[in-house]
């Protein structure tokens, strides 16, 4: 269910919000590698959620822009 909540979010927004999300979670990403090679990553599974959500922002703007009514 979180999934689907997340993914709602993301739908929601604009594309230049989703390009700041994108960098965000870069950044995030780029950290949680620093941390898992020194050993100081607790929450293994978030480098797995981070790298699933920059994904499907990747996937949001690949798809054509939905024509406003």
């Amino acid at each position: 269910m979180k999934t689907k909540d997340r993914l709602a979010d993301l739908k929601r927004m604009s594309a230049d919000q989703l390009g700041e999300e994108l960098v965000k979670l870069k950044k995030e990403q780029f950290n949680l590698r620093f941390q898992r090679a020194t050993g100081q990553l607790e929450n293994t599974n978030r480098v797995r959620e981070v790298r699933r959500d920059i994904a499907r922002i990747r996937t949001l703007q690949a798809q054509p822009a939905a024509p406003k009514a």
